[in-house]
């Protein structure tokens, strides 16, 4: 009998040296993620934004990623709220069990400065990796009268008013650089925001806008002749258009390239973040994932785990900067 509750004292201690360990400050429970097993195990779900381009790349790189973790990675679109939709569910939601990601398009880090949000961007999600970023730039018809960027801006200068681009979105990373722009050369121009590049397309072509202002779903048009493409905002000038010039050399000291990157919940084990880090890396360096990218005109943004995480503090800073710059925090 004495050896029996020998035995059972060894176990309660034993029971309550795990308890301890895996009992956090927050008093919660900890060690769901470690006692489950190996990560993944089944599934996982990756949150994707947008439609359109953005979808097809994120697709590419779920089914790229898939061969490394070992498991399918499923695509869910949620968009809305200037991407920023998907994210926020996924944040109040979703267990930080890894299964659950969501792309994290820069918009993340803006909106909470323009308007009351319903998730805080350095406190509810666990960054992962960054990924990419996107080419945007200016287009309009192919028979417009301005040849260069700098005519196009003459044009908006001697005509306030007159001057109307297609967007994906009010506030949207391309909304902001165009006003940006418009500060910055002192012109009056409007925004006409539209819900998916294939209407913004057609309004420009059909004469309803003057211009569009998006990433490279025009890229066909501009090479077949139908669109002229003024200016790109990247870091350097695209391959793709190596005459074209950029906002940097222009002299706006401007770099809209959207990076991006993925996330889940807060409070998502390091080790699950490592094999989601890892898989991903892999699958970013793969060569049919490079080949995506460059038929999508993106460029890789590699960030690691920790990298991410600084980037996501600095970006925040940065759009509050931008936010209050152009006064457009709602009241």
């Amino acid at each position: 009998m004495k050896a029996k509750q020998s035995l059972w004292v060894q176990a309660r201690r034993a029971l309550r040296a795990i308890a301890a360990v895996c009992l956090g400050a927050n008093g919660t429970f900890a060690c769901g993620n470690a006692m489950a097993g190996d990560f993944p195990e089944r599934p996982v779900q990756l949150i994707v934004p947008w439609p359109g381009g953005s979808d097809a790349v994120l697709r590419a790189f779920a089914d790229t990623a898939s061969k490394y973790l070992g498991q399918p990675i499923v695509v869910l679109n949620k968009p809305g709220a200037s991407g920023t939709l998907g994210p926020a569910a996924m944040a109040r939601t979703a267990k930080n069990d890894g299964y659950t990601i969501a792309q994290i398009p820069l918009s993340v880090f803006r909106l909470p400065h323009l308007q009351p949000t319903n998730y805080d961007p350095l406190a509810d999600f666990t960054y992962i990796i960054a990924l990419s970023g996107y080419t945007s730039g200016v287009v309009v018809r192919a028979d417009a009268p301005w040849k260069t960027w700098q005519e196009f801006i003459a044009y908006a200068k001697k005509n306030p008013g007159k001057v109307s681009y297609a967007t994906p979105g009010v506030n949207t990373t391309i909304d902001i650089t165009m006003k940006q722009i418009a500060k910055k050369e002192g012109i009056r121009w409007t925004d006409a925001p539209f819900k998916g590049s294939g209407d913004a397309i057609a309004a420009l072509l059909g004469g309803h806008v003057t211009a569009l202002a998006g990433t490279t779903a025009w890229s066909q048009m501009v090479d077949g002749g139908k669109l002229r493409l003024l200016v790109t905002w990247g870091e350097k000038r695209t391959e793709r258009w190596p005459t074209i010039p950029t906002l940097k050399e222009l002299g706006y000291g401007i770099v809209a390239n959207s990076p991006y990157g993925i996330a889940g919940p807060k409070g998502m084990d390091e080790r699950t973040v490592k094999a989601l880090h890892d898989a991903f890396k892999k699958a970013l360096e793969d060569p049919g994932m490079k080949w995506t990218l460059q038929q999508y005109d993106e460029e890789p943004f590699y960030l690691s785990t920790d990298a991410y995480r600084q980037y996501s503090r600095t970006t925040y800073r940065e759009q509050k900067a931008i936010v209050e710059e152009l006064h457009l925090t709602q009241p």
